[in-house]
């Protein structure tokens, strides 16, 4: 029961994400004016913003101008509740739970924001590193809580985002372009606070390889110029971030007992 609340209440915060999504890169505020047809302008009726079922029951288009509403809106809202959902199902009602649904809404909405418009708010980022370090008190990432639990992700957030700085760095001397932004720095900071040194460097290594296979895929498909497309890395370290929250800690406990 209390995994099936916290999925319900994750769809309330995947609405509250798209409007993140939304507004936040085009410099708007998130509160004010309430949700509108960003078509027609017109403010949305408290009926018609019911996480997905509104979506269905408007077959996917506006109430007042019939423009089609982007499937990204339920698909926030789905992923948000699904990831509330296997939180609590894998960890209990417990604070550890807790910090792993804030952590998915962060990870959600800058997925969707970089595969919208190539943009990694800072609120997400760097205020999410934030937020990351404060739950590493209470919260330990893999040693004791309190200090050397918040020392560790304080490192893993400066040691992560700085080889990633400096991956850039040596992309643009080799090949005289950017290659890596700074909003992927600052998120996998962010990643780092949350996650700890070994979880940020499995996310790293899963985002890239997802990168890699799935941009490459779609260049192939879609018939586009390798060296001009931008991929949207964001999107794949977030999902790869994601996925070690929710289900690494087994691989890093075998990696740990194991591991050479």
């Amino acid at each position: 029961m209390n995994a099936i609340l916290s999925g319900l209440f994750g769809l309330v915060i995947g609405s509250f994400l798209n409007v993140c999504v939304y507004r936040l890169p085009r410099d708007l505020s998130v509160v004010r004016p309430r949700s509108f047809c960003p078509g027609c302008g017109k403010g949305i009726a408290w009926f018609d913003n019911i996480p997905v079922l509104s979506f269905l029951f408007l077959r996917g288009r506006c109430r007042g101008c019939q423009t089609h509403i982007p499937l990204r809106y339920p698909l926030v809202e789905v992923i948000t509740g699904a990831a509330f959902f296997a939180a609590v199902r894998i960890y209990g009602a417990t604070p550890r739970a807790a910090t792993v649904c804030v952590f998915a809404a962060i990870l959600v909405e800058l997925s969707f924001s970089d595969l919208e418009t190539r943009i990694l708010p800072d609120e997400f980022t760097l205020g999410g590193a934030a937020v990351g370090l404060v739950f590493a008190w209470f919260v330990p990432v893999s040693s004791a809580p309190g200090l050397p639990s918040l020392t560790e992700a304080l490192l893993a957030a400066v040691v992560a985002s700085g080889a990633l700085w400096l991956v850039g760095k040596l992309y643009r001397l080799i090949r005289r372009k950017e290659g890596l932004g700074g909003g992927d720095v600052r998120m996998v900071a962010m990643m780092g606070a949350f996650l700890g040194i070994e979880g940020v460097l499995l996310a790293l290594i899963l985002g890239s390889v997802l990168g890699a296979v799935i941009g490459l895929a779609y260049i192939l498909l879609t018939s586009k110029d390798a060296g001009a497309y931008e991929l949207p890395f964001g999107t794949f370290l977030g999902l790869g971030a994601l996925a070690v929250a929710l289900f690494g800690q087994p691989v890093l406990h075998w990696y740990a007992t194991f591991g050479i």
